[in-house]
């Protein structure tokens, strides 16, 4: 028997969910979302590359952002899961001309079985849900990036071979979106995590008294720190993001100016365990957040952690829809 359906016994059924947070989930559901995803990698390269539990299925993907990795391997794991996409543009729906997120939600509801929506405004996701009778799935809002995180966390356990009891550093913007959803994910999965960040910069507040329940919980540790090199200090993993994220470039000068001790360069890197591991969510903007020695050296993990997307999008497809 798989690990993911041995879980999957105390797990309640996760079809018809939306998933928009992290904070949606427990962590027992996470942790199988998680295993299924491996098992699916697995059976990947085992050489099968098409598994139709979603034959018949259709799922819309809206944007209001680019997307390179999301779009790609959301597109790619329906494919691969027997069913059809559909992708559009905000401005190409009448979402763009003034129609109510409401009267969308509606309306998709009678066309398709599921949705993918990247937007600016987290609480736009949280109305289309609200409204819409078919599983709503978060790709990236200005809050969280919670498919995100789900891969980066089948990347950590297999170099790792274990999540509770881990040290995650993630240096950089603390209000940064990815941060948020890998704050609630490594406190629900016992994981340690200490955050290098400048004043001004924190996480959100609201994420941070969800994540404290769960880390009181699961006996994990939340630091803020001052110092970049106290975060990344033993550490398993070291993490960071861009300091400049999509709708944030009127502050772009500022917040180079305040993050700039903030980059990740071999010297940071030194200071982890020696065998940690080096994660970014890309794009990476290359001598600003990272040097291109680390990125590119043998600690880092970023290129099997962008496939990672592809198997966690299976995941989370086949499960919620």
């Amino acid at each position: 028997m798989t690990a993911s359906l041995a879980l999957g016994r105390n797990v309640k059924s996760l079809r018809g969910r939306d998933l928009i947070s992290i904070a949606d989930l427990s962590s027992e559901e996470l942790q199988f979302i998680i295993q299924t995803a491996l098992d699916f990698k697995r059976r990947f390269y085992a050489g099968e590359r098409i598994i139709p539990v979603l034959r018949g299925k259709t799922l819309l993907m809206i944007f209001q952002k680019p997307s390179t990795r999301t779009r790609i391997s959301f597109e790619q794991a329906m494919v691969q899961l027997g069913g059809y996409v559909i992708s559009l543009g905000w401005k190409e729906m009448q979402l763009g001309r003034g129609e109510t997120i409401a009267d969308t939600a509606r309306v998709l509801s009678r066309y398709v079985d599921g949705v993918v929506a990247r937007v600016y405004n987290h609480g736009d996701l949280v109305e289309l849900a609200k409204y819409a009778a078919i599983p709503v799935i978060n790709a990236l809002s200005d809050k969280e990036h919670p498919c995100q995180i789900i891969g980066d966390m089948l990347t950590i356990l297999e170099k790792k071979g274990r999540l509770a009891g881990l040290t995650i550093a993630f240096v950089g913007d603390g209000g940064d979106n990815v941060l948020h959803s890998l704050l609630l994910a490594s406190a629900k999965l016992g994981i340690n995590i200490k955050i290098g960040t400048a004043e001004g910069y924190d996480p959100d507040p609201e994420i941070m008294k969800l994540a404290m329940e769960d880390a009181n919980r699961t006996g994990a540790s939340i630091e803020v720190l001052r110092s970049p090199e106290d975060a990344v200090k033993g550490a398993d993993v070291v993490y960071t993001d861009v300091w400049v994220s999509m709708g944030q470039e009127a502050e772009r000068e500022k917040r180079i100016k305040d993050l700039s001790r903030f980059r990740v360069t071999p010297e940071l890197m030194s200071l982890a365990k020696s065998d940690a591991i080096f994660m970014h969510c890309l794009p990476a903007h290359r001598g600003m957040e990272v040097t291109d020695e680390v990125i590119d050296g043998p600690q880092s993990v970023v290129w099997d952690q962008a496939e990672n997307r592809l198997h966690a999008q299976k995941a989370i497809l086949a499960l919620l829809l």
